[in-house]
């Protein structure tokens, strides 16, 4: 099982690049603020996308083992416009968002039922379109990496 699992080409690209481009975001994490922070290993927001990298991973695999004209390739191709699409959206505006509730929550903290909410809101949920391109081409460039090397 195991064996079936580490040759599944399309399963195995698509993990590489998610686990590279958080490794690459902790990175540049650490660079920029000189402190590690181990939230950035499995958290979403940053620079790559680790969200595009995987599904970009994932479509450039499927059209190397199924080719282009696949059902597997199309599902992911559409899979990974959604998720680049929504990384850029629905998600950053949401980033923006806790970004201002959380400096109107310092200045002017919310009690809530006589409780005071203090939890600050996650801030790093989207990615810029600079983001999510970098993320892209990881995910590809990985992924023929891998298949020159591996397969």
């Amino acid at each position: 099982m195991w064996q079936e699992i580490l040759n599944n080409q399309v399963l195995m690209s698509a993990v590489a690049g998610w686990t590279l481009a958080q490794v690459l975001k902790t990175l540049l994490d650490f660079c920029l603020n000189k402190s590690f922070n181990a939230e950035r290993l499995v958290g979403s927001g940053g620079m790559p996308s680790s969200h595009s990298a995987t599904v970009c991973s994932l479509t450039t695999a499927a059209g190397i083992c199924c080719g282009v004209g696949s059902s597997a390739f199309a599902i992911s191709f559409v899979l990974a416009m959604v998720v680049m699409y929504d990384a850029m959206g629905v998600r950053r505006e949401t980033g923006k968002q806790a970004k201002l509730l959380n400096f109107i929550m310092l200045e002017n903290p919310l009690k809530l039922n006589g409780e005071i909410l203090q939890e600050k809101l996650k801030e790093y949920v989207g990615h810029t379109p600079l983001q999510v391109v970098a993320g892209a081409i990881l995910g590809i460039g990985l992924t023929f990496l891998l298949d020159y090397w591996f397969y």
